[in-house]
Formats: C-alpha cells, structure tokens, sequence
C-alpha cells in the first residue's frame, strides 16, 4: 500500500484541483490500474500448512485504501473550509458554487478509477448485515465528507445568504439566479436518505425559506393594503403568486417539491388573513360592474377553504335587489306589458350570467346562486305584489311568448324569434307555477290555431320542443294534439267542399276540435243562428254525422268570424268587415230594418244581455252602429242604426276587437280553471302517495305532496288540507283510530 498510494494521491490531488486543464487517457488510465492492480494482487488467507509454501488464493482486499482515500477527502475539505472561512454573502455563494462544481465534475472520475474497488470489497462490506463501519460507494462517500467536513460547518452562512438574494429579487433587484440555482442543486444532490433524499434540501433550506416568506409577505401586505385599494392589492398578490410560482416551476431555481408548501404559505398570508377585506369590498365591486376585479376576486379567494361561499350569498343576495329594483321601477307600465315585463327580466339575468360564465368560470355554486336570485325575483316582485299573485309571472311570460308566435308586421326575423324564444325559456325555468304557465299558452295556442294568426308553424314546434324538453311529454301532449287536429281539420274541410256544391255564394269552414284535447269552453249565451249561415251549419253537420255516426258536435261560436261586405257605406266598392259571429248576427238584422232596439235585438239573436252589451259596444267604439241618446248607457230600448257614413281607406276593416273588461274576465276565469285543475292534481297525489304507502303520518304526506308536484306548481298546505277532507268524504282514506295525525289508504 505505501508504494502503490503515494502516486495515486499525486493522482487524485490533481484530478480535485486541476481538472479544467486536462485529464489524459494515460494519466486516468495509470490512476485505474493501480487501483485495480492492489485489489487483485493474492494475499495469503491462512497460515501455510508446510513452512516456506504460502497457500495459493486471493483475498478481497481494499479496506486499507478506503480509508486512505476517505483520509485524503477529508484533508481536502479542511483546504476549502480554510479558504471559505473569511467568506460572507454573495462572496461566499461564489465561491461554494465554484467548488462544488470542480469537486462533483471530478467525483465522476474519480467514482470511475475507484470502480473495482466499488464492485468488489466495498459492495461485499455494503451488503454484511449491518455494514457497522458505514462504508459506502466512492461517490456517495465523496458527498458524504463534502456534507459532512464543508457544507455543515457553512450551512448556517450559506443558507441566510440565499434568502438574502431571494429577498433582493422579490424587492425589485436583478440578482445571479443561476447562481442560486447551483447552491439548490448541492442542497438537493446532498440528499442521501434514500427514505428522504430531501431531507437535507428541507431541513436546512426550504423550512427557513417558509418562513422568510411568510415574514415578508406579511410585512408587505399590511403595509400595501393600507395605502391602496382592494382592487390594486390584488393585482399586487396576483403579481406576487405568479413570480412565486416562476420561482420553484421549470426554470425556476428552487426545487418543485417546495411549490405546494410555498402556495399554501402564501396563500395563507395574501389572502386568508385578507379574505375579511377583500368581501366587505365584494359588495362594491359588484355595484360599480368592477367584472375584472370581481374575476380577480375570484380567483384569489378560490384557492382557499372558505373563501367563496361568502361571495355566493352576497352574489345571490345582489341580483335579487338589482332583478326587484328593476322590475320594481318599470311596474306600474309592466304590469300590463308582456314585453316590457320580460325584457326586464332578461336584461337582468343576461347581465349576470354572463357575470358568472366570464368572472366566475361558471363554477356550480355561483350558478346556483344566479339561480335562486332569479327565482325569486321572478315569483316576488312589485308586478306580483300589485297583482296579488305570484302566478302573474307566468302569466306575462305566456303573454310574450303569443307576441312573439302571432303574426305581426312589428315581430323580427324568424331567427330572431328563436334565439328570443330560447332565452324566454331561461325565464320560464325559474317560474313556480308552471301549471299557470301551461293553461295561459296552451288558451293562446288554441287562439292562434283557430284564428290562423300563428307567424310560423316551425316556431310553434319549437317552442313545444323546449316545454317537453324541460317539463316532460305530459306537459305538452295536449298542445301536440291540438296540432295534430288541425291537421285533420282540413283534411275534413277538404272533403266536406268536394261533395257539397256552393252555399248561396257564402264561403264556409270550420274546425272539428277534440274536447279533451283544446282549453275551450262552451258558450255562455244562446245565439240563432242567422238565416244567412244557417244553411252552411246545417250542411256541415249533416256531412258530417254521416262521416262520423255517434259523434256529436258542439259548436263554439263565440270563437267563429267571418267577413261580412258593407254596401251602404260611401266608399265606392264597398268594405268588408272582419267580425266575429255574434257581430255577425247583429249587423245581418239590419237587412231587414232600419232600426232596432236593444230588447229586438236581444230577442232576434238569443244572445245574453252581457254578451249583447259587449257586442254592441265593439261595433259602437269602432263607429259601425250609432246609437239614440248617443252619449247614454245602453238600456233595453236603446235604438241602433247602422253608420251610413262610415268612412275607412283600407278595403277590409277589423272591428272584432277586444274590450279591457273581457280580457280581465278571461285572465280571472283562467285562473279559477287553475285552481281548479290544482284541486284535481292535489287529490290525485294524495291517493298516488296513499295507495303506495297505505299508512302515513300527516307531516310526511304534506312533505311527499309537496315535493311530487313542485315542478308545476307550489302547492298551499291549507288547499292540501282541504283535499285531505274532500278525499276523506270520498272515502278514499280515513283517519287511523287513536291518532289524529295519521291516515290509512282505505278505496
């Protein structure tokens, strides 16, 4: 051993020092084959059995040079501690960064000159069951002493020194982050614990960098939030995080296990000791359309627990107030305005969806939040207050829906309808009472089909495509059936024109609807028939029961018009007025006489004194009769005449127009059908739920009613409770002897 190391540690002492100018083949070479040459020369294992006749063999020898080279290792970290021991700072950083270069780029020849030794006795001393004199691979052991006999005594310079660089940077100042980048990478490549190999990285670095930021931060923060407004303070942490971030992502210089631990420091200081701020100025933000710094908010507050969820309820909370305001400010005009109502609505609720799609990346709790406020400013307002019902929201909505589908000179192009359609639906989904809905629509529908008024037949699929698609086949079978007999309609009209010749010149049609199927009530009144149409009635009937025996039809002619053509008037080829049959009926006395009483007419069109009255005033505010005294209330022996001098420059007039009154007491009859139908509905819940569960508790089956029919209506508990009774008296169910609160299935 001493003839072979001296020329090796001349070796190795060049190879630590002097590598950069060179290392020959022949210099590595001469370096190996001592190595290996010592390793393999035979030693003799055992005492020779014949004195002067060594026993032949060889021995795994190395522990000797081991040592000397853990020696050497040694000596030479004394040298660079030496040459460290005046340096501080960036000086020391410098210098530490430069040596632990050149000492790990020669570590990797080195590791390869000593590699039979690693392979041999070394790997054999590794593998003994405790390896009790820790002998390790060159490599490792190489690291070992440089952690052990440099880094340890410097980490407590070396480590205050990075963060003092780290602080500078963060202050604005240009520093060497490769430099630090290689200090990390000693810190990181330090790490031997196999079950660890952090552990040095953490323990004395990243620990110490937590809490330097943590210190900073929030030194930083209090002082910025107190000079400058939310708004900019969380521009100056979005800016903060992102630079954070740099620092330990790819070309960051930090190591990436220190990202997680890094943000939630972070994260705690920025924003979770901030979150009480950044709220109360929520409200503010939200009120001045601050959308960018609401998205900011945002962000910011969703990375920690409970950051959002005070931002939900002020959110829901704000739309609520801005959606009644709103309404609350066009009310008295809305009211009687299906548009204006509407319009309303959208402006709100587009406004703030787009608020949630953008700001708030559609998360699902801002979308329920949107959801509530809209529902309930939708079903509570100042409309339904002055209404006095929530059912007037339906109501209106139904209203602007036979707007948009009925023919009219001031409707947008089909395309624009649909896309109106479809956000008439985002409405329509927040409506409670959606059975009110239904019968307002499904009453217009029947309108527009029978009076041809429909804009498009596609529009009017569509829009039964978008109820079915929310509410489901039942919600919209009827409407589909009214559809599919107005097809049949004129198939039959068809047929009926074929085999009947003309009616005096009179041309006729009609529309066979099913009962069942269309919202349509019979007459109020009687009415005759003038002689004029009756042959046109009596023909289609007598097509008809031959078509259909059994059958019977009903004629519901408080729904029929015509056209009847005036030639008395001053216009030159006469006018054609477009009225209703009951006008109809009036006006065609008036071929036979000049002058007619209220009680005449009355008794020559069998119609109701309301429904008289009504017909006569529309033909009187339309300037088609007059009447004597002209300014007096219609009485039984008020006399009528027609208007000789009735003038209009259109050919064809509409006078079939509809008095306030009549409109009134068809929404108040609309709604007692609603009530009505609810009646219907409740009690056949009630036995759904009875006959599945044959015994209940009062509570459960208000809760179970309740919930099966609250995508249609929102049902009263005191209408509930009267259902109960009538269902009782029906003796569909009874109450359970002893408890009061308890109900058995009985039918």
């Amino acid at each position: 051993m001493d003839e072979v190391w001296p020329p090796l540690e001349k070796g190795l002492t060049y190879l630590l020092t002097n590598l950069t100018e060179g290392f020959s083949l022949n210099k590595y070479m001469d370096l190996y084959s001592a190595v290996y040459n010592y390793c393999t020369t035979p030693r003799p294992t055992a005492k020779p059995s014949t004195p002067g006749k060594p026993v032949a063999g060889a021995n795994l020898v190395g522990e000797e040079l081991y040592y000397r080279l853990m020696n050497f290792l040694q000596r030479h970290m004394k040298v660079l501690y030496k040459a460290a021991e005046t340096r501080m700072d960036d000086s020391l950083l410098n210098y530490y960064k430069k040596e632990w270069d050149r000492y790990t780029t020669a570590l990797r020849v080195l590791n390869k000159i000593f590699e039979y030794l690693n392979r041999h006795w070394i790997k054999r001393e590794i593998e003994t069951e405790q390896n009790k004199k820790q002998v390790y691979e060159v490599y490792t052991l190489a690291l070992v002493i440089w952690r052990d006999d440099l880094f340890a005594p410097l980490k407590n310079r070396i480590t205050p020194a990075l963060l003092s660089l780290i602080e500078k940077e963060r202050n604005g100042e240009q520093i060497d982050t490769s430099l630090v980048k290689g200090v990390m990478d000693a810190y990181v490549n330090l790490g031997l614990n196999k079950a660890d190999p952090l552990e040095i990285y953490k323990r004395d670095f990243s620990n110490f960098f937590l809490e330097s930021t943590e210190l900073y931060y929030t030194a930083e923060s209090t002082e910025f939030i107190s000079k400058n407004t939310i708004g900019e303070y969380m521009k100056k942490v979005e800016e903060r995080i992102q630079q954070e971030l740099e620092r330990v992502r790819e070309n960051g210089y930090l190591h990436t296990s220190t990202e997680p631990q890094l943000v939630v420091k972070i994260q705690q200081v920025l924003i979770e000791k901030h979150k009480n701020e950044m709220w109360a100025e929520f409200q503010v933000l939200l009120a001045n359309d601050k959308n960018e710094d609401v998205g900011r908010m945002y962000n910011l507050l969703s990375r920690i627990s409970d950051g959002l969820e005070r931002l939900r309820e002020i959110l829901e909370k704000h739309i609520q107030t801005v959606g009644y305001n709103a309404i609350q400010d066009c009310a008295r005009e809305a009211i009687n305005d299906p548009r204006l109502y509407v319009d309303t609505i959208l402006k709100v609720h587009n406004k703030y969806n787009g608020l949630v799609k953008t700001s708030f990346k559609n998360e699902a709790g801002f979308v329920a939040a949107l959801d509530k406020a809209c529902r309930r400013f939708i079903n509570d307002n100042m409309v339904t207050k002055m209404a006095k019902t929530s059912s007037k929201s339906p109501e209106l909505l139904a209203k602007y829906c036979d707007i948009l589908l009925k023919k009219s000179p001031k409707n947008p192009e089909e395309s624009e309808v649909q896309q109106t359609l479809e956000d008439v639906m985002l409405v329509f989904k927040y409506i409670e009472d959606k059975d009110v809905f239904q019968t307002f629509y499904s009453k217009m529908l029947a309108k527009r089909l029978i009076n041809n008024s429909s804009q498009s037949e596609y529009l009017e699929g569509q829009m039964i495509a978008h109820l079915k698609n929310n509410c489901g086949y039942e919600y919209t079978a009827k409407l589909a059936r009214m559809f599919n007999d107005m097809a049949l309609s004129r198939d039959l009209l068809d047929n009926f024109k074929t085999s009947t010749k003309e009616l005096d010149g009179v041309e006729f049609s009609a529309l066979v609807l099913a009962t069942g199927s269309w919202p349509l009530q019979p007459p109020a009144t009687n009415f005759t028939i003038p002689k004029e149409l009756s042959a046109c009635e009596q023909a289609f009937q007598k097509f008809y029961q031959n078509k259909h025996q059994g059958r019977k039809l009903n004629w519901l002619l408080q729904f029929s018009k015509g056209e009847l053509k005036a030639k008395y008037t001053t216009n030159k080829h006469g006018i054609v007025f477009q009225c209703s049959t009951y006008q109809m009926g009036v006006l065609l006395q008036f071929n036979e006489q000049e002058e007619i009483t209220t009680d005449e007419l009355a008794t020559l069109t069998s119609l109701t004194k309301v429904t008289l009255s009504q017909t006569l005033a529309t033909l009187l505010r339309t300037n088609v009769l007059t009447m004597e005294p002209a300014n007096g209330k219609i009485t039984a022996q008020t006399k009528f005449k027609l208007n000789e001098g009735y003038k209009s420059n259109r050919a064809k007039v509409l006078i079939n127009v509809r008095l306030e009154p009549q409109q009134q007491e068809d929404n108040d009859e609309t709604h007692k059908v609603v009530e009505e139908d609810r009646k219907l509905q409740i009690q056949a819940a009630i036995v759904r739920i009875m006959k599945n569960r044959k015994t209940l508790k009062h509570g459960n089956l208000m809760s179970e009613v309740i919930q099966q029919l609250q995508n249609r209506f929102k049902p009263k508990v005191s209408v509930i409770k009267k259902c109960i009774d009538i269902l009782i008296e029906k003796e569909y169910m009874e109450r359970v002897d002893g408890e009061k609160d308890t109900y058995q299935y009985k039918a």
